[in-house]
């Protein structure tokens, strides 16, 4: 559907059901998209492993659109580039260097 394989901006929910967690992987993975997903479940272990393996910047598990300033935002693939919020901000205003000296 286009509604699973494109960016929605705006109040939607796409609920899929699956038949294991490697489906659900699959499935999620399966995008040129991915800012943030929600996984609801009981497992918690199973829940970790799962955000673990999903491309995605934000995964909410067991809620949905939290946000903290101190975390950071931004998208994997063509969702954008960089991130906003949090320690991760401030490399998008850094350069960072390594000098190596013999003394």
């Amino acid at each position: 559907m286009k509604v699973i394989r494109e960016e929605i901006f705006g109040s939607v929910l796409a609920a899929m059901s699956f038949s294991d967690t490697g489906d659900l992987i699959a499935r999620s993975n399966n995008t040129t998209y991915r800012l943030a997903t929600g996984v609801w479940t009981s497992d918690v272990a199973g829940a970790h492993q799962t955000a673990k393996a999903i491309k995605a910047e934000t995964i909410w598990i067991n809620c949905y659109y939290v946000f903290d300033a101190a975390l950071p935002f931004g998208s994997f693939k063509q969702s954008g580039w960089g991130r906003e919020m949090g320690h991760a901000a401030l490399d998008n205003h850094l350069e960072t260097k390594a000098v190596c000296m013999s003394v």
